[in-house]
């Protein structure tokens, strides 16, 4: 199992959900909304193998976090995985579009000339800019667009980009979820929960639960739960593989 974009600090009880995670035997990237949240939540992870912690700082609060910038780069030298940083147009949040936008392009550079990173992206009603951003940076790492929802034009404009695309439930339920999952590169593609922040009945949904996602590209893409497995592993894998290449030190996650 694998659940590339999964907030386990979040969780009511994050001790419980990572234990659970530990003994599911999912590999995990358990991502951080800031700087300051990044230490505890390494904690959380302490002895568990398939779990690596991703230091982030999140579009929706840039406006109040950006003064963490700081504290990111001097802990960036410790992991090779950031997130989940990016933009997020939203009306919400539209206004603070230009802090969001200084934020994410601080951590770009700080990712570039730190040989490079792995980078779970939020992208919500901002596809473009986000890969505006990323082509003036194409040294900051991999890019992985966590819960993409843009159009079918800036699907293959990120994919010829080199960006890769974590999936999760939600997605797997709407018309718009399921057209954009069959048309993904499935070469490209890792499975995610967004974890609590996508529910299942009455409780949040966890890194154990990553068999429904499994399930559901496997009936969107025709092919058995087996056979889509298969092809998580080997893109998990090849992203390992890359990011070695890049200068990080080679996933652990797909080791």
């Amino acid at each position: 199992m694998i659940d590339f974009h999964c907030h386990l600090d979040l969780y009511p009880d994050p001790v419980a959900v990572t234990r659970q995670t530990s003994l599911c035997g999912a590999y995990v990237l358990s991502v951080t909304t800031t700087p300051k949240a990044w230490r505890n939540t390494l904690r959380l992870a302490k002895g568990a193998s398939r779990i690596r912690t991703a230091l982030g700082l999140h579009p929706q609060v840039a406006h109040e976090r950006h003064r963490e910038l700081a504290l990111f780069e001097a802990l960036l030298p410790e992991t090779d995985y950031v997130g989940e940083v990016g933009l997020d147009g939203s009306a919400e949040f539209k206004m603070h579009s230009a802090v969001q936008k200084r934020v994410f392009e601080s951590v770009l550079s700080m990712s570039a000339r730190a040989g490079g990173r792995v980078l779970s992206l939020h992208s919500r009603a901002a596809v473009e800019p986000l890969l505006e951003s990323l082509a003036r940076k194409p040294d900051a790492g991999i890019p992985v667009l966590h819960w993409f929802t843009g159009s079918a034009s800036q699907m293959r404009r990120a994919a010829d980009q080199g960006c890769w695309f974590s999936v999760g439930l939600p997605m797997t339920r709407s018309e718009r979820g399921r057209a954009i999952l069959a048309a993904l590169p499935r070469d490209r593609v890792l499975t995610e929960s967004d974890g609590p922040f996508v529910q299942i009945g009455s409780r949040p949904f966890t890194p154990s639960d990553i068999p429904l996602v499994v399930s559901g590209l496997a009936g969107i893409w025709d092919m058995t739960t087996e056979e889509v497995q298969d092809g998580l592993a080997s893109n998990l894998r090849e992203i390992g593989k890359i990011a070695a290449k890049g200068g990080s030190r080679e996933l652990a996650l797909g080791s």
